[in-house]
């Protein structure tokens, strides 16, 4: 087998969304399963919506899910010339001419030809005129010096199988706009051939253009590539994936404190299977997507399922990953994420959170210091009642007369306070907890305890016990 080259071209008039996301995962993935090249192409022809941020963001997010590229970043704008280069090249051989007939006139044919009941099209009146350069002309492709009317342009595709479509169908498009730039479907063709793209996997909302693409690769001379249009993604209820069903910019789940892999096993799944297995790291989905197993039927994107597997890749990723992960989420709530500290509070958490701004909320908590710590109104209504502080006082002379300051000390010594003196642990634990976090829920006391370390635990009893409205 030839080397195989995928590619993706997201167009810079928007951040990398969902369904944009998940074909460059199936692209890159069959690169890398093959030992081939991915290659990134920014298609910026659009220069009224094309956004220097939103190259940026595309960029960023494509670093963020870890799908690197090979070779240079192409830029369309940058390759005017190759592409006039293929139009002049039509023109020579006879499968493109100029044509001056204006929109209105354009227009005006596809209205006759919708009112006889037929598909509304250019009538190609002059494709036997040969016009010259001049003001205000387009260069169409002359479909039917390509194929003869009547037969049909056919491809095989990775994910519907056998499409064909008549020649009949297909209009005498616009190749190169009266302005000198090229349309989307030659710019296309140029850049993949340019880039020898041997697999191209898209969204089925470009089906359409695939024919209209062979003819040009035909008019050409060029080898096809291999042509994949996965379905688009719908949301839980069947209906297209869009903003009201909470959809959003791969940006947002980052900065919603998801973990990459998480989202990258989750796209995988989104129309492609292997056996029953639901969660990948990616070095699986390297070995086991060889493009094959595309599901041609819609698939649905579950939130719910995101979430879950991302508890899933952040209870599995090791603490002193996560410690990078969350310092950014850290900083932003106005704390110095230094590496001690993570490494301290990281390990009581990393169970228990589900998102990296879960991991980071509860870390900043502990970082406070205790005149800065908050207070739940109903935590310390409920808990920090006369006998709840009694307990905390109590523990605090306990603990700050404690030889070492390490759980297990901590743990014997709290068990000997309840045990001796006949207690119950809910009438002590949830005082205690209230006073060291503020809250009613945390990790077991005695690692959290170990964690601050003596001066930090006992100023926060101190101060817990100072508490007397539940504004605190």
């Amino acid at each position: 087998m030839s080397k195989i080259i995928t590619r993706f071209a997201p167009s810079p008039t928007g951040h990398l969304h969902i369904g944009g996301a998940r074909t460059a995962l199936f692209s890159w993935l069959l690169a890398r399963h093959y030992g081939g090249e991915f290659r990134l192409r920014i298609e910026d022809t659009d220069l009224e919506r094309s956004r220097q941020e939103y190259t940026d963001s595309i960029l960023a997010s494509m670093r963020w899910l870890g799908l690197d590229w090979d070779g240079d970043l192409a830029y369309q704008t940058k390759r005017t010339e190759l592409y006039n280069a293929a139009v002049d090249r039509l023109l020579e051989n006879g499968t493109a001419y100029w044509c001056t007939c204006t929109p209105d006139e354009v227009d005006a044919m596809r209205e006759a030809a919708k009112a006889k009941g037929e598909k509304p099209r250019y009538d190609g009146r002059c494709r036997d005129k040969h016009h010259g350069p001049a003001q205000g002309a387009v260069v169409r492709l002359n479909v039917n010096a390509v194929m003869p009317a009547g037969s049909r342009v056919a491809f095989d595709d990775m994910v519907k199988g056998h499409v064909a479509v008549s020649v009949d169908e297909l209009d005498d498009m616009v190749l190169r706009r009266s302005d000198g730039m090229p349309t989307y479907n030659m710019a296309v063709v140029v850049d993949d051939h340019d880039m020898g793209v041997t697999h191209v996997i898209r969204g089925d909302d470009h089906v359409s253009n695939t024919p209209k693409q062979i003819l040009l690769y035909k008019a050409l001379g060029w080898p096809l590539p291999v042509f994949g249009h996965v379905p688009m993604i719908l949301g839980p209820d069947r209906q297209k994936l869009s903003k009201r069903h909470g959809a959003r910019a791969v940006v947002e789940y980052q900065k919603d404190g998801l973990l990459p892999g998480a989202l990258v096993n989750c796209l995988a799944r989104l129309g492609w299977s292997h056996g029953d297995q639901e969660i990948f790291t990616m070095d699986e989905l390297i070995r086991f997507f060889d493009g094959t197993n595309l599901n041609s039927s819609a698939a649905a994107f579950d939130f719910e399922r995101l979430n879950w597997l991302n508890a899933h890749y952040l209870h599995e990723t090791p603490a002193d990953t996560l410690a990078e992960l969350v310092a950014p989420f850290v900083a932003e709530r106005g704390m110095e994420p230094a590496p001690d500290a993570l490494a301290r509070f990281i390990p009581l958490y990393h169970e228990r959170a589900k998102t990296l701004i879960e991991l980071a909320d509860s870390i900043v908590r502990l970082m406070k210091s205790a005149d800065k710590l908050d207070y739940d109104e109903k935590a310390v209504a409920k808990a920090l009642t006369e006998e709840g502080r009694g307990h905390v006082r109590a523990l605090h002379s306990l603990f700050a007369s404690l030889p070492s300051f390490d759980a297990e000390t901590l743990n014997t010594a709290l068990n000997a306070y309840v045990n001796d003196n006949g207690f119950k642990f809910k009438q002590v634990g949830p005082a205690l907890r209230v006073a060291l976090l503020g809250i009613q829920n945390g990790p077991h006391l005695p690692d959290l305890m170990a964690a601050l370390g003596r001066d930090a635990t006992l100023k926060r009893m101190e101060r817990a016990c100072a508490v007397s409205t539940p504004a605190a």
